[in-house]
Parts: structure tokens; C-alpha cells; sequence
């Protein structure tokens, strides 16, 4: 691999590219899927390519190949560089890096399992031995699990002498139970609505423990069918780590990335209001409220040694105490504003341009309450669990979320049971009424697999870290007009 994308820069170098970075990536992957009693889906599957990036004359040019012949990577490089050439033209504002150091050595997720290693047969007895026991639960209509393996190994060189090794191991898996009455449908799901991953082996899935939560979330599912719909008004709600994971991916993790915010992904994920006077000065929060970008936390799926720049692995503060001060950055976006990249740049795999995505966008524990205490302390409010869906406008302001499930609480204890509960708000003013946050007793690393951007379009993976909070004053449920 090494000679190939020595190859490529040495190529992309003679035809005139000022800068040049190649990425050599093989991906794998396996998945169960049973429905209903059934194995409905057995995949697995494997691909490898290479990708080239140079700078001419300031402009970018990519090109990819799946082919790894000395000749088509040859090719590869020289159509990147006729592609920048031909792009530098057009351009307004040439391309300017930051300067940041050459990078050199190996990354791997650490694994206790290894989940190609593991025959696919436990996994299925798994999943099937789970769906019996949800169907089982009188009520319950239909019913899938889950289990997914995925595997990348990809070597990164650049014409400053970078050159590193990765391999990034996610493993995930999951219930869900649905139940069904007349024209209602309600589901439940396990361990979360995202399917349960972690940037770990194959002893993720087992600590899942699906079998043993089947049978808990069946028969809530048939429950809620029965359960009040979630009356509207203003209420304090307490946000079960399930669901917050999904209000910092949405109306905090999106925001924050300087491409959106520069109007260069605008078409398809939307630009954002935290413009760049912002910076060091807007109160996204209240003073509790402590979000973080973390691509060197344990477990999240925007865990690497380094991202697709080449650029180290890190922590970087987007709001603290309350205040935004940072964003998600390249080495491009970053110099706009007088900074060094957050390497926040990563690519869905060897055939994609590299892109601004979320790395673990982590709301950080504060010590105090537990999530069980903080509820305790709620005198009237709602516990909302699990997300159901979102909708957030393109400038990441006002939102509305539904989760599968609430709970009232009732002089700090957990009570009545609704069903379709859902709450809104404008997201600044959402976390301003932030006046608890758990600590890391609740502290649990979430994942958002499936996270769109980019045109064509790319999935990332990313994780969110938290541990539940509470918030006052906000609009609940919907309300006759």
C-alpha cells in the first residue's frame, strides 16, 4: 500500500500539483437482520480503492479508482490534477492549509473479539432467540434485530511526508418489538432507536444483552397502546440519555461545523446560525452545559488516530459553560478565522472527497445528581426515553423531536405512561433552560450511524457522549388549533 500512494503523490507532484494526499482504504462488512421469526437478511461483503486529492493553482481536484494497479493509480493522480487545474479557473478564494505537522504512525480500535473471526451462526441464534421472546409478549405484531459488523483499514500519505495506518472496528446491534391496535402503531426499542454501536469488537454485541431486554420492551410497546396520548402544554422534562444523544447530534453537532457555516453545504444538510461573529461570545447554553468534540473518545464511532487530513486525533471545546467557542474544522475552513484544524475531515470510503463531519460530540457529565436523582428532584415533569423522529430547519434553529416513550413524573417519582410524546423548541433557548445535567454514573456513549451529508451523498459515523439532563419551561405534546 505504501507504494501505491507513494506512487500517487510522486505523480500528482510531476504534473504540478502544489500539495497532494492519497488514501488507500479496504472496507468490510457482515449483518444479520430477523424479522418476525425470520432471518431476512445475511450480507457480507468487501471493497478496497484508492483516492487522490491535489491543489493546483489553489483549487482542489479528486479522483478515485478501485483498480490498485501502478498504472490506474498513475492515471488516478493525473486526472485529480487536470480536474484542480481546470477547477482553478473558476475559483473566487484560492485554497490555503494550515500548517500542521507531518503525521506519522498506526491507529487500531482496540477489539477483545474480533467480529470477522466470529462464525455469523452465534450471532443469528442471538437475534432469533430475542425475537422469539418479543413475539411471544400477546400484542406484538411485528418485531426485528439487529447485528452489524464493519471493518476499515486505510493507509494515508501526503507530499509532506504524512504517512499513517488505520483500522476503525464498529460493531452494533438492536431490538425492536412494534405493537399495533386498530390504527395505532407503537414501538419499542433496544438499546436505543440507532442500533446500538460502538467503535469495539464482537463483545459489544454480547453485552447487549438482547435476549434478556426482549421480553422488557415487547411488552412495553403493547402497553403504550393503551397508555393516554402525551397531553401539551409547558412542562419541565428530564431527557433520558436515549434521546438526548439525538438533540446534541441535531441541534448542537451540525451547527458547529465551519463548512455549513462558510455556505459550502448548503444544498443538501443546510448552513447554520452560529455565524462566526459568534465565536467566543454567544450564550448557547446555560453555564452546565459543556459540549466537546472528542475523537479520542473510548468507544464512539468518531473515534481515529487521525482524520482524513492527516491531521491528530483531539478534544476540542465547541461550548463551555454555557458559551460557543469552537467548531468542527478542516484545514481549509479552520485559517478563515485564524485557527489550526480541529480534524474534524473524514471521507465514506476511498471514493469520496473528505468533508467537515462530527467526530463524538459529547455533552460532558456534570458531578452532583445521578439521572435518577435529578428525576427525584422533579417535582412535575415528563421523562422522555428513546428517539422516534426529528425535524430541525436547515439553519439547525427550531426543531420538534419525538421519542417512543414518556413517563410523568410526579413528586420525583416516575408515573402515568404516554404514548407519542413530543416536545419543541429554538435551540439556544432550549439549552439555556438547561438547570441539571447527570453525572457519569449515567455517562454512556451513543451512535448515530447514519448521518447524511455531502453531495453525492456520504454516511458518516459518529458518536455522542452523555449522561441526561433536565429542562425547564418547554413546549410539550401538540395542541388543538
Amino acid at each position: 500500500m505504501r507504494d501505491l500512494t507513494e506512487r500517487a503523490l510522486e505523480t500528482a507532484g510531476a504534473r504540478g500539483a502544489s500539495y497532494a494526499d492519497a488514501r488507500v482504504v479496504r472496507h468490510e462488512g457482515r449483518s444479520v437482520t430477523v424479522k418476525t421469526g425470520t432471518v431476512a437478511a445475511v450480507t457480507m461483503g468487501e471493497g478496497e480503492g484508492v483516492g487522490v486529492r491535489v491543489l493546483v493553482d489553489g483549487a482542489w481536484g479528486f479522483t478515485a479508482t478501485r483498480s490498485l494497479t501502478p498504472a490506474d493509480v498513475d492515471r488516478a493522480a493525473a486526472d485529480a490534477v487536470r480536474i484542480a487545474r481546470a477547477s482553478a479557473t473558476a475559483i473566487r478564494h484560492p485554497v490555503r492549509l494550515d500548517d500542521r505537522p507531518a503525521a506519522h504512525g498506526s491507529y487500531a480500535t482496540p477489539v477483545e473479539i474480533d467480529p470477522f473471526a466470529v462464525p455469523l451462526e452465534g450471532a443469528i441464534q442471538t437475534l432469533l432467540a430475542a425475537d422469539e421472546t418479543m413475539r411471544a409478549v400477546p400484542g406484538v405484531a411485528f418485531t426485528e434485530a439487529l447485528y452489524d459488523a464493519q471493518r476499515e483499514m486505510k493507509v494515508f500519505a501526503a507530499s509532506d511526508g504524512s504517512h499513517v495506518e488505520q483500522t476503525i472496528t464498529h460493531v452494533g446491534g438492536g431490538l425492536e418489538a412494534n405493537a399495533v391496535r386498530d390504527d395505532e402503531l407503537q414501538r419499542r426499542s433496544h438499546p436505543d432507536s440507532g442500533g446500538g454501536y460502538l467503535a469495539a469488537g464482537y463483545e459489544h454485541f454480547e453485552a447487549l444483552d438482547l435476549p434478556g431486554n426482549a421480553e422488557r420492551i415487547a411488552t412495553e410497546a403493547v402497553a403504550l397502546l393503551a397508555a393516554p396520548q402525551c397531553p401539551p402544554g409547558r412542562r419541565t422534562i428530564v431527557l433520558d440519555p436515549s434521546q438526548l444523544y439525538m438533540q446534541i447530534h441535531e441541534s448542537c453537532g451540525h451547527p458547529a461545523e465551519l463548512d455549513r457555516v462558510f455556505g459550502t453545504e448548503a444544498s443538501y444538510a443546510g448552513t447554520s446560525f452560529l455565524t462566526p461573529d459568534k465565536l467566543g461570545s454567544f450564550r448557547y447554553g446555560s453555564e452546565l452545559v459543556d459540549i466537546v468534540a472528542d475523537a479520542s473518545a473510548p468507544g464512539g464511532l468518531g473515534t481515529f488516530g487521525w482524520d482524513d487530513e492527516g491531521v491528530a486525533a483531539q478534544a476540542v471545546s465547541l461550548v463551555r459553560e454555557g458559551i460557543f467557542v469552537g467548531y468542527l474544522s478542516s484545514r481549509e475552513t479552520a485559517p478563515r478565522l485564524g485557527l489550526a484544524s480541529g480534524g474534524a475531515m473524514r471521507a465514506d470510503g476511498w471514493n469520496r472527497i473528505p468533508l467537515i463531519r462530527m467526530t463524538n460530540i459529547n455533552l460532558l457529565p456534570r458531578p452532583g445528581m445521578s439521572l435518577e436523582e435529578i428525576i427525584a428532584d422533579t417535582d412535575d415533569g415528563l421523562y422522555l426515553h428513546t428517539n422516534r423522529s426529528w425535524s430541525i430547519d436547515d439553519r439547525r434553529l427550531n426543531f420538534q423531536f419525538a421519542t417512543e416513550i414518556a413517563w410523568e413524573i410526579r413528586g420525583g417519582a416516575l408515573g402515568q405512561m404516554y404514548r407519542n410524546p413530543t416536545y419543541t423548541g429554538i435551540t439556544h433557548e432550549f439549552w439555556r433552560a438547561c438547570d441539571a445535567v447527570a453525572d457519569a454514573r449515567s455517562y454512556r456513549m451513543h451512535a448515530t450511524p447514519n448521518c447524511g451529508k455531502g453531495e453525492p451523498v456520504q454516511t458518516a459515523h459518529v458518536g455522542h457522549g452523555v449522561s441526561g439532563a433536565r429542562f425547564r419551561d418547554v413546549q410539550v405534546g401538540v395542541g388543538k388549533w
